[in-house]
């Protein structure tokens, strides 16, 4: 069984389709077009395949071996709110102004119908169901990992493990990183509303000026992590956005903050939270103005279950020599909802490397020029493939 030699004759593909799935990108719960079109090829595959949300599938493969053993692997199909950039993707530019894969999801979902054409040429290897989960509005609140979980479509099929990837930047074409426990972090979004008085710039002790209180609290919780939270526990509070005012000399009413919160405990959470409303309290108190904090919470921490972990480790390592795997030290304080799969089912999260200076793909997630070095696919197929097809014990030994 040579599952990279199995993989070759679609690594063509999936590289076309990511480039034809960048061309046009959909923004979360809104994929329908992307959702059809994934369902037509795993249709022609012969899979049955079920829509338990409005958009995104799944596609249910049977295997020729019979067993109760039940895989998921998942993919993400939505996109960005943002215009694109980069001389790299001018062949296969985003078509729809102000929408763009600008985080790698035209890529899991090509590399998962790639993964789907394998598995349908070597179902002999297939022991029992493997689910194929194309999922929608990984990047919007509440989530569509949250919104699956919550049909309870998942929980029927008693998934033993659950598996899912992430292009990264931030390593090489050819490598996968991971890590046993913490591997994400779970990002909050707070808003600040600041009513003041407003006034003309010229006169402001007639006036209470909102711009000068949105400072006062931008500046105070960046002191909630440096001197609230153990400095042994991670943290972050960002404040993103700032909204506010229409000229050079008018004091306006009102100032709108919006930022997030990135913890790994929910007792971090909790204590980042009192900070911030005391601290929006004490300004508003002393500046006799209104300031209101609205938070809203995110997914979860991104957990890898050990079994699961060390099963990706193992399969990497025989795919691709250990060399190729890379046990992260610590974890990141980004966020994925693959985190509330893990709060049903023990699964695993990993990276696998898309960064390389020739195709212009070392940006970071979210940003302009992101992009996918086609190599990607080379370590991401086959290492689904085998998770696909490894869960027992000689599969493991291959």
């Amino acid at each position: 069984m040579n599952i990279q030699r199995w993989c070759t004759p679609h690594l063509k593909k999936a590289k076309e389709e990511r480039e034809y799935l960048h061309c046009f990108p959909e923004l979360s719960y809104k994929e329908f077009e992307t959702t059809n079109y994934i369902e037509q090829q795993l249709i022609q595959l012969g899979f049955v395949v079920e829509r338990p949300l409005e958009t995104g599938c799944v596609a249910i493969i049977e295997g020729d071996i019979i067993s109760d053993r039940v895989v998921a692997l998942r993919a993400d199909i939505d996109a960005l709110p943002i215009k694109e950039e980069g001389e790299a993707k001018a062949d296969f530019f985003s078509t729809r102004p102000g929408i763009a894969h600008c985080c790698g999801h035209d890529a899991h979902t090509a590399n998962l119908l790639g993964v789907a054409r394998v598995l349908a040429k070597h179902t002999s290897h297939v022991s029992g169901k493997v689910l194929l989960i194309f999922q929608p509005g990984e990047e919007t609140l509440p989530g569509g990992g949250r919104l699956l979980c919550e049909t309870g479509y998942l929980q029927k099929y008693l998934i033993q493990q659950i598996f899912g990837l992430h292009t990264s930047p931030l390593h090489k074409v050819g490598t996968i990183a991971t890590r046993v426990g913490e591997l994400m972090a779970a990002p909050d979004e707070f808003q600040v509303i600041i009513h003041g008085v407003g006034g003309h710039a010229a006169c402001p002790h007639d006036t209470i000026d909102p711009v000068v209180i949105a400072a006062d609290c931008i500046s105070a919780f960046q002191t909630v992590v440096s001197r609230s939270v153990d400095p042994t526990e991670s943290a972050v509070v960002t404040v993103g956005r700032i909204e506010g005012g229409t000229a050079h000399n008018i004091i306006p009413e009102t100032v709108q903050l919006w930022g997030t919160i990135r913890t790994f405990s929910s007792a971090t959470a909790q204590l980042v939270e009192q900070r911030m409303h005391q601290i929006c309290r004490g300004i508003a108190q002393a500046h006799d103005a209104e300031v209101s904090l609205i938070i809203n919470k995110g997914y979860p921490a991104v957990i890898n279950d050990e079994k699961a972990t060390k099963k990706v480790i193992s399969h990497a390592h025989n795919l691709f020599g250990s060399d190729k795997v890379l046990e992260m030290e610590r974890p990141i304080m980004a966020g994925e909802d693959f985190s509330f799969y893990q709060r049903y089912f023990p699964g695993a999260f990993f990276f696998v490397g898309s960064g390389a200076q020739e195709s212009d793909s070392t940006h970071v997630w979210h940003h302009p020029k992101y992009n996918v070095d086609p190599g990607f696919f080379e370590t991401a197929m086959p290492l689904m493939v085998s998770l696909a097809i490894g869960g027992s014990d000689k599969a493991e030994k291959e």
